[in-house]
């Protein structure tokens, strides 16, 4: 793996991308540390440092990195990106004209990406409103002796300000993803977020060798990371292939088909969404009691049951909405009449299967049995992480349980595999053997 590299590196293409790639990485996280104008830095150390994790926020914290808790200029971080991705691909079912633009091609994807584009930045001037109003509430650090005072300014104009820095900070990180994607190596979006989540793991990993029996509850939590590692990368390489055979045909005097190739079906066909809705989902409770009378009682049950990630409850209402978004974003993604009609349109065929209607009724009974083992391998990772703190008694949350893994693992084999291919286009032995 060194020696592979150390030859990356000496291909000069290759290293100049990989340079600027490290590059962008850098300064996304530079510029988590930057306090946007208007925000008293040291209230808000204080506020981390009395406080530390933050709940109510958690999600849009993780994907930025910390630098939602430091009210930085990014601090949305990508999560209005990927929430703007994520809600244009579920109005291809609702819309028409979303759904067309998808199968025209290249020029169709341009326009849906520009519609995501202005969604971002409509979502960043909400959630930013938001968060500024949440801080000035002293709800962004709860039980802080400061929390009021992290904007000391209350002035309209300053928080119209703080929109716009936050906001202009939330379309720069969309660039540099597309910078990433287009000039370096990888997916941009999936590397920045891979950076955020990396930057976390450290400190939430020392406060759990920090407590009582500290040693043992850290080894035995790095073990349990190991070896969902090990069962995410098995996982996310394994795939059922349905075998396609392709007919005969004349075009010309030129004899086309007679080929024989699948379609590869991973078990985790909706990689990490359906977690993100769970927990995005699960945050709306927990918020609208946070805008109540504290002392009420639907405000203790909901505290007590839908916010603490260690009830019961939060458990169960957590796994059965993991199930659900699984079967539901593999129905939006995975079309199978769809499939089965370019199938039928080319001359393929699966063999032993008539084409058309019975096709499309066997690949949907496929991804159905898949998708089960899928949602509950995702349920599963999600989860491991949270009940082994609850069984050590450690009250630090890993950040975003163990979807936050499955993400760091899964953007990694990717890129290593583009790293791989293009390492291989230059006559070198790659990665992967």
């Amino acid at each position: 793996m060194l020696s592979a590299f150390g030859r990356a590196f000496r291909t000069p293409d290759l290293r100049r991308k990989l340079l600027f790639t490290i590059a962008i990485m850098a300064i996304f996280r530079l510029g988590s540390f930057i306090p946007t104008p208007g925000v008293d830095y040291q209230n808000v150390q204080q506020c981390i440092g009395e406080q530390g994790e933050n709940t109510l926020l958690g999600l849009i914290n993780v994907f930025s990195g910390g630098a939602l808790l430091q009210l930085s200029i990014f601090a949305l971080g990508i999560m209005p990106y990927i929430t703007a991705s994520i809600i244009v691909q579920l109005l291809r079912v609702v819309i028409p004209r979303f759904e067309a633009l998808h199968k025209e091609g290249q020029s169709g994807q341009t326009k849906l990406t520009q519609y995501t584009r202005y969604l971002t930045i409509a979502l960043a001037i909400l959630q930013s409103t938001t968060v500024i109003t949440t801080a000035r509430q002293g709800l962004l650090f709860q039980g802080c002796t400061v929390a009021t005072e992290v904007i000391a300014d209350d002035t309209i104009l300053t928080s119209i300000f703080m929109v716009i820095t936050m906001t202009a900070g939330t379309g720069l990180v969309m660039w540099l993803g597309e910078l990433i994607t287009e000039r370096g190596v990888g997916n941009g979006m999936s590397l920045l977020i891979f950076t955020s989540i990396a930057a976390s793991f450290p400190t939430s990993l020392w406060s759990i060798a920090g407590g009582a029996n500290g040693v043992v509850n850290f080894t035995i939590m790095i073990l349990v990371i190991i070896l969902v590692i090990g069962l995410v990368v098995f996982v996310e390489q394994s795939q059922r292939r349905i075998p396609v055979q392709y007919a005969k045909r004349m075009v010309g005097r030129r004899m086309y088909g007679g080929t024989s190739t699948y379609i590869p079906i991973k078990i985790n066909m909706s990689g990490v969404i359906p977690v993100i809705f769970a927990a995005s989902i699960l945050a709306i409770p927990g918020l609208l009691a946070q805008f109540g009378d504290q002392t009420s009682e639907w405000v203790i049950w909901i505290s007590n049951n839908l916010v603490q990630q260690s009830s019961p409850l939060y458990i169960a209402v957590y796994t059965l909405m993991i199930i659900f978004f699984c079967f539901f974003y593999t129905s939006i993604t995975f079309n199978p009449d769809e499939v089965a009609d370019n199938m039928k349109k080319y001359g393929g065929f699966i063999p032993g299967i008539r084409a058309g209607r019975p096709t499309a009724e066997y690949l949907d009974f496929v991804i159905t049995r898949i998708t089960s083992a899928g949602s509950l391998y995702l349920a599963l990772i999600a989860l491991i992480p949270t009940l082994v703190l609850v069984f050590l008694g450690v009250s630090t949350n890993l950040p975003f349980g163990g979807s936050s893994i499955l993400i760091v693992v899964g953007v990694g084999l990717e890129t290593v595999k583009q790293i791989d291919s293009q390492l291989q286009q230059r006559h070198y032995e790659g990665f992967l053997r």
